[in-house]
């Protein structure tokens, strides 16, 4: 990969997915308040608002996995606007023996690049979606507690 419209994708890419790092911290907060309304005043909870708080964290482990693939995948494609990695062939290669992605079947070509940043742009409204969820969950929660 020595298209320099190919390096500048990469890195206009691991630019946004740093910018959605903030989504990411949006949904860890929620799910860390959350578990600890629940840790706190579980007892005093509605059902619903149990039912709210608990969806927000069983969506945070969701939340958490997006995260970390999207943070993986930001330094990837940081690493090949910065030529840091050689090749997408190289890239398929060493996930491979990292047992994270089969092995390359030695007369196929590399995955394309097109098909990498539509893959992470998926991941990126995927995972904007369960935050979303998560947010829409927390407020649901919050609106049917009894504050009295």
């Amino acid at each position: 990969m020595t298209d320099d419209n190919d390096r500048t994708t990469c890195a206009a890419l691991a630019a946004l997915l740093r910018a959605v790092a903030l989504l990411a911290l949006w949904g860890f907060a929620l799910t860390c308040i959350s578990a600890l309304v629940l840790a706190l005043t579980l007892r005093s909870l509605s059902t619903t608002a149990t039912m709210g708080f608990g969806a927000v964290v069983i969506l945070g482990a969701l939340e958490r996995y997006f995260a970390f693939r999207l943070r993986f995948d930001e330094a990837l494609f940081d690493g090949l606007a910065r030529n840091t990695v050689a090749s997408l062939d190289a890239l398929d290669r060493a996930l491979s023996s990292l047992g994270l992605r089969e092995p390359p079947a030695s007369q196929h070509a590399p995955r394309p690049l097109d098909d990498r940043v539509q893959g992470t742009r998926q991941l990126m409204q995927r995972h904007a979606i369960v935050v979303a969820c998560q947010s829409a969950m927390f407020l649901l929660a919050l609106m049917t507690q009894d504050l009295s």
